[in-house]
């Protein structure tokens, strides 16, 4: 087998659809209906990154995270020009510096000067 490629993604489970929503803090977030039971997490967010990258659900493994949130997908290398479009492509969401930048504290900033 040739070389692959860690893909971080953070799986959001029993939400109302499945798709890849956005990058949050290095990882893509997917969001999945199936419940994180016995696996059905694990193998829909599996099929949801294969089908945004256009590869087959067996060309993605689960590597780490089988149990948690956050995992680490690998991919073949051959699609690593598909994972740039696709994680370019999507919006950045949440995260520290988003809210820090917003929040109260920055009004209160602005407001003092």
């Amino acid at each position: 087998m040739g070389e692959r490629i860690d893909v971080a993604v953070r799986v959001i489970p029993r939400s109302k659809q499945d798709r890849v929503e956005a990058v949050r803090a290095g990882r893509l977030v997917v969001r999945v209906a199936a419940a994180p039971e016995s696996g059905a997490a694990n193998r829909a967010a599996q099929t949801v990154l294969a089908t945004a990258l256009g590869l087959r659900a067996g060309d993605i493994q689960l590597e780490r995270g089988s149990s948690s949130r956050d995992k680490t997908f690998s991919i073949p290398t051959n699609a690593q020009t598909a994972y740039a479009k696709l994680s370019a492509g999507l919006p950045a969401a949440g995260g520290t510096a988003a809210r820090a930048v917003t929040g109260p504290a920055a009004t209160r900033r602005r407001l003092s000067k």
